[in-house]
């Protein structure tokens, strides 16, 4: 029998965030964005993918961050396609939507971005009630993606979703995040970039 001993978190990001009535500091956003976004660097740069971010799954103790639960993780160099239902639905990334299986560890940085938007505005994104419903909250907030983006999405669906999108504009994030710096809602806009080949990686990021 194997037992696993961990640190003592005080909390996760979730638990830190509910509930406030006033924006954390920026600079402390950015503290705690700074060191998700290395472990991601670290997990992206020896091969392995999470899966699974969300605000639940990083926890925090004196401004410490610590990503939990791998329970989800794969080889980056593993073969595709890949478990269809994987990722909470909020912060699951549209290739994960609208392929069946074929992405890859760019969608932990759709899951940074929604996570990193979520800790600014205090409130979720895109919390979907179901897959299309979860599609639908993407497009009104960054608009339906050009053809040349959904044709290459569509290559690697078996039609589970119909891919006649309306046509939306979507809203320009510094809209939504009206305290943000530009900076910092520049770096959201690019983590969630719509086309995975086009997001930013955790090393980009960083820097």
């Amino acid at each position: 029998r194997l037992a696993l001993v961990f640190e003592l978190m005080d909390m996760n990001i979730y638990e830190l965030i509910r509930g406030r009535r006033q924006y954390l500091p920026e600079p402390k956003v950015k503290a705690y964005m700074y060191q998700l976004l290395k472990s991601m660097d670290h997990m992206h740069r020896n091969g392995i993918f999470h899966r699974d971010i969300k605000p639940e799954n990083i926890l925090i103790t004196d401004d410490e961050l610590k990503l939990a639960d791998f329970g989800s993780c794969r080889g980056i160099y593993s073969k595709q396609p890949y478990t269809e239902y994987i990722s909470t639905r909020w912060y699951r990334a549209p290739e994960c939507l609208l392929t069946d299986g074929f992405y890859n560890y760019k969608m932990d940085l759709w899951g940074v971005g929604c996570v990193f938007f979520e800790v600014m505005s205090l409130y979720p994104l895109f919390p979907g009630t179901n897959e299309l419903d979860q599609v639908a909250k993407i497009h009104n907030i960054l608009g339906t993606p050009p053809p040349a983006t959904l044709d290459k999405l569509k290559k690697h669906s078996n039609s589970h979703i119909d891919f006649n999108f309306p046509s939306k504009e979507g809203t320009p994030m510094a809209k939504l995040l009206p305290h943000c710096s530009a900076e910092c809602v520049d770096i959201i806009t690019k983590l969630l970039a719509y086309d995975p080949d086009d997001r930013i990686s955790a090393r980009q990021a960083v820097k």
